[in-house]
């Protein structure tokens, strides 16, 4: 392969747009609401925000590997491993991709001490929590992501819509407000769902290594129907946010990004193959790109 696509392997790039468009939601509602931009502020909290998703992905397949928990994967009959392979497969040495890992950690936080300066101290306290929570996920001695009890589905509901619609609306404005926050949830909900359903994949060998997501948890037909459940939910979180007037009211057009997931959910029985849930976690990224881009529409209208 090129180096660039070793790059999109390694850092699993085709994901940052569950990054990207939070960023982009918190920023417009700063311009939408305050009348404030800053192209350059704007670039560096991009910057920092998917350096920062990027060390999460590494760092994820990083300690997971230790674990021994990709290795179960690839050796488990049915499961569909999701992390890079860089480390099971031997392409790259532990030494090397842990400080490619690192590296980029080190970029967001040079992102966020600049935007400290900048904006105030607390980006600082953002980028920290947003770090723990990376890191920790998978990491000793915490391993949340590891309990089930829904820590991972909380870490990730944080990292990838409160903190990031939040962080940019800060950075642009110098203040917090309700209506970001609100805006946050249903993206923010949606984004859990990819996480939640790609647990599907793998969970019987997360099952054997003793990583207790909530889909090891409650089973598979159980975990299905929460799933369906949490999605709603995503879409009452919109409406919500329309009721306290965060969005204007023809923002409820996102409610249409629900189709993707709709139509893998009938396709879906009680219990399915792992392979058959691939559809499921392409379709959550989908929905959650979708209607955090149509909410952004909506804001500038």
């Amino acid at each position: 392969m090129s180096n660039w696509a070793l790059f999109k392997n390694m850092t699993r790039l085709y994901s940052v747009t569950v990054m990207v468009v939070p960023v982009i939601l918190g920023t417009i509602s700063a311009y939408a609401m305050q009348k404030e931009f800053s192209i350059l502020l704007f670039l560096l909290t991009l910057v920092g925000a998917v350096s920062a998703h990027i060390f999460s992905n590494m760092v994820n397949d990083l300690w997971d590997y230790r674990n021994g928990t990709d290795t179960q994967a690839t050796e488990t009959e049915g499961a569909i491993s999701t992390h890079s392979g860089f480390l099971t497969s031997g392409t790259m040495t532990e030494k090397k991709f842990a400080a490619i890992t690192w590296g980029f950690l080190v970029l967001a936080g040079a992102c966020g001490l600049i935007l400290t300066i900048v904006s105030g101290w607390p980006i600082l306290a953002i980028a920290l929590i947003g770090a723990l929570i990376a890191y920790f996920y998978v990491a000793p001695p915490i391993k949340f992501g590891y309990r089930g009890k829904g820590y991972s589905e909380i870490g990730i509901f944080i990292s990838f819509g409160i903190l990031p619609v939040l962080g940019a609306y800060y950075v642009q404005t110098g203040e917090f407000a309700l209506a970001p926050l609100l805006l946050s949830l249903p993206v923010g909900m949606l984004t859990t769902m990819l996480l939640f359903n790609h647990h599907f994949l793998h969970w019987r060998a997360d099952r054997e290594i003793g990583k207790k997501t909530l889909v090891v948890m409650w089973g598979e037909e159980r975990a299905l129907r929460l799933s369906k459940l949490m999605t709603i939910l995503a879409y009452v979180l919109l409406i919500v946010s329309v009721v306290f007037h965060a969005l204007p009211v023809y923002g409820l057009v996102a409610i249409i990004s629900v189709i993707p997931m709709y139509k893998v959910y009938k396709s879906l029985g009680k219990v399915n193959p792992s392979e058959t849930y691939l559809p499921l976690m392409g379709a959550s990224q989908q929905s959650s790109v979708l209607c955090g881009l149509i909410m952004c529409v909506g804001l500038l209208l």
